[in-house]
């Protein structure tokens, strides 16, 4: 049996109660989706139609408009497609959360007696509920906007001391690429959220803070669903939340089928019998991780992936389909020390090095063939003429006519940049 007919097994009682009460639940709140099921004979769990981006539109175009004093609405960074999507959470949905939250962050820093947190998040939904969710757990927390100068969050942490550090990739890199000489972080636990954080790099951020490798945690979540998952080190896998079910599908099943994966990676389909104001019923998130499965552990059936590797989409270009995980991964198997970006510019795909580590010329041809073995969509869209060439660049990040793309001010900047 495959990933894909062992994760549809667990849900193939359409009947079973649970699963009943979700379709209920979702036809209730969504007269859009019992108009998407007319018609359909549904008699088994893989009759639900996939809820894709298309599918989607008439939940966005809803939420744009609700008026209910109790929700939130949150708005996703956009994608190529330019629009900023409006999400809804109510009372309930946003108990759920923070609850989770709790649950999670509490499993995460079990035994540590860690008293002071500061959470440097940017804008979002993760951002706005931090302090909660740190106060429940008893701790001291606080907050910095993202758009400060990156010298105010060195000096927020030098003046609060937190043991805890709760932020994003593209920000740490920020904060450790800005920090002097020496500078004394006292940080003891990273919780990451937001991006794709290789185990490589991990293991070099815990190098900078002088912490095992372990308490660089990563977790995985999104506006839609709230949180998905953690990296689970003992297991050195990525553990799905409770209340969550996934299942793995081909590109084609969501209606990409030019797009074609390596084996033992799909496309991630989400249920949450938690989550209320987004259909999360079979919803493709359109992020692809690899090994998906299910397995036993402590005694508990649990779902389980090895990473998430990328992102495709109907609203994305090629270069939004690049493994920044593997990039990452490529050049650390080189340098102990590096900053990466990534930026397709002009059907050309520009990786962009900023290491303490001398990088000869030797060195340097071991990277960008690593960077070739590790991605061959690399090379396929060199190929087909997507892309005109991979350039490999050793700079300094921090000058800003060294990569003009970056806006070099922020502190959150991302690691994957599309120029049209």
């Amino acid at each position: 049996m495959n990933n894909l007919e062992s994760r549809v097994a667990i849900m193939v009682e359409i009947n079973a109660p649970h699963i009943a009460a979700k379709l209920q639940e979702v036809k209730q709140l969504y007269p859009w989706y019992t108009t998407l099921l007319e018609g359909a004979c549904i008699d088994s769990w893989p009759k639900l139609p996939l809820l894709t981006h298309d599918r989607l539109l008439p939940y966005f175009d809803e939420t744009e408009l609700v008026q209910e004093p109790n929700w939130n609405i949150y708005r996703t960074s956009g994608t190529s497609g330019k629009r900023r999507k409006a999400i809804g959470y109510d009372a309930l949905d946003e108990e759920a959360y923070v609850e989770h939250k709790v649950q999670l962050f509490g499993k995460l820093l079990e035994g540590k007696g860690l008293t002071r947190a500061l959470s440097d998040m940017g804008t979002g939904h993760a951002a706005a509920t931090a302090q909660e969710i740190f106060e429940k757990l008893g701790m001291a927390c606080w907050t910095i906007p993202f758009q400060q100068p990156v010298e105010e969050h060195l000096a927020c942490i030098a003046e609060h001391r937190p043991e805890v550090l709760y932020t994003m990739p593209s920000i740490l890199d920020r904060l450790v690429k800005a920090a002097p000489a020496g500078f004394d972080w006292g940080i003891q636990v990273v919780i990451l959220v937001g991006e794709v954080a290789a185990p490589a790099w991990r293991k070099r951020m815990a190098d900078v803070f002088g912490i095992a490798a372990d308490d660089v945690k990563d977790t995985y979540g999104s506006i839609e669903v709230g949180t998905m998952a953690y990296h689970d080190a003992g297991i050195g896998r990525y553990v799905l939340m409770e209340g969550i079910t996934a299942e793995g599908v081909s590109p084609a099943e969501v209606g990409l089928p030019d797009i074609h994966l390596p084996e033992g990676e799909q496309v991630l389909v989400l249920t949450s019998f938690v989550r209320r104001r987004f259909p999360v019923l079979r919803y493709v998130t359109y992020d692809i991780v690899r090994d998906l499965r299910s397995e036993w552990i402590d005694g508990r059936q649990v779902t389980t992936f090895e990473a998430i590797v990328k992102r495709i989409g109907p609203e994305l270009k090629h270069g939004e389909k690049i493994s920044l995980y593997d990039i990452e991964d490529a050049v650390f198997q080189h340098v102990k020390q590096a900053d990466v970006r990534v930026i397709v510019e002009h059907n050309q795909l520009h990786v962009y090095i900023d290491s303490p580590q001398p990088i000869d010329n030797v060195l340097y041809q071991k990277i960008r063939s690593s960077l070739h073995e590790a991605i061959p969509e690399i090379g396929q869209m060199i190929d087909s003429g997507i892309l005109e060439d991979m350039n490999v660049h050793l700079v300094n990040l921090l000058d800003p006519d060294a990569v003009p793309s970056l806006n070099h001010q922020a502190v959150k900047q991302k690691k994957l940049y599309i120029q049209e």
